[in-house]
């Protein structure tokens, strides 16, 4: 019986060990989105390639992800060991019925501190046209920012091309982050959705805002040559941050071909394990 005992605690302790050397890679879940109509098949074969983590999509703040309940998708996820950290959502304000607004938020917030997740990331917003308009967009995100620190989350944005441009003078960007406050909304940097602008920026100017990044390149990550990603980590790391996600994107859509289909699928997938055995390889999991 002793020898019995002694066995379990030393396979728990090997098991232990082992989950927690083993590379951590997230993966943004819209780099599947031609793929999931079936969710677990697809959540398997990420766990399969060896991705850790996901970062899901609650497209439009629903509080359900792939027409399941927090509690159901977050078991599907266990059952293939990988772990919920993040969501893509964003939910426009109406200043005239901001109460609602402000509870479809509660509504998220809640499904995703079920669901174990940290982070809530807005995939873009209409910040507005004039200065005056985004002024108010950075007040309405540091109101739902500090929402969120109440569900035990922290908001985020994911910037893509469209928030370098300049609105009255002002690089939209850089107005956003110098408007809304650092403990109510940090930034996903996607160091790809540039709008030709150099992450090193962001990352030295901003080194206490960006605290997850998109690893992205044209397709399958390092094979462009445009993207230094050693440096990019480097500096990441150096600011004391380490979580990444891939995101990765094959611009198809599934049609009636099934022959163009099948073939599609089966780059998708090479891609996606060329990216992780790409994050792995140059020591970027954490």
């Amino acid at each position: 019986m002793r020898k019995n005992i002694l066995f379990a605690l030393f396979s728990a302790a090997l098991l232990l060990v082992s989950c927690q050397s083993k590379p951590q890679v997230g993966i943004q879940l819209y780099s599947v989105h031609q793929d999931s109509g079936d969710i677990a098949s697809t959540l398997e074969r990420l766990s399969q390639i060896g991705y850790t983590t996901v970062e899901t999509l609650n497209g439009g703040g629903n509080p359900k992800c792939y027409g399941l309940s927090a509690e159901e998708f977050k078991a599907l996820c266990d059952k293939y060991s990988l772990t919920i950290t993040s969501t893509h959502a964003a939910i426009q304000n109406d200043p005239t019925a901001e109460a609602a607004t402000m509870d479809k938020w509660r509504a998220l917030f809640a499904s995703l501190r079920e669901m174990g997740a940290s982070y809530c990331v807005m995939p873009g917003y209409s910040f507005g046209q004039t200065l005056v308009q985004v002024k108010a967009s950075c007040d309405y995100c540091n109101r739902v920012g500090e929402l969120a620190k109440e569900y035990g989350l922290m908001l985020g944005y994911h910037n893509h091309a469209g928030d370098f441009v300049e609105v009255e003078g002002e690089l939209l960007l850089d107005y956003v982050l110098a408007h809304t406050d650092e403990d109510k909304m940090f930034l996903q940097l996607d160091v790809h959705n540039m709008g030709g602008n150099d992450p090193m920026y962001y990352l030295t100017h901003y080194p206490d805002r960006v605290k997850l990044l998109h690893l992205k390149d044209d397709r399958e990550l390092g094979r462009s040559g445009k993207i230094d990603f050693e440096k990019i980590m480097k500096q990441y790391r150096a600011n004391g941050y380490n979580e990444i996600y891939v995101e990765y994107e094959l611009p198809f859509r599934i049609g009636d071909d099934e022959a163009e289909n099948e073939r599609n699928l089966k780059e998708l997938w090479a891609g996606l394990k060329e990216c992780y055995d790409f994050v792995v390889e140059q020591g970027y999991a954490y």
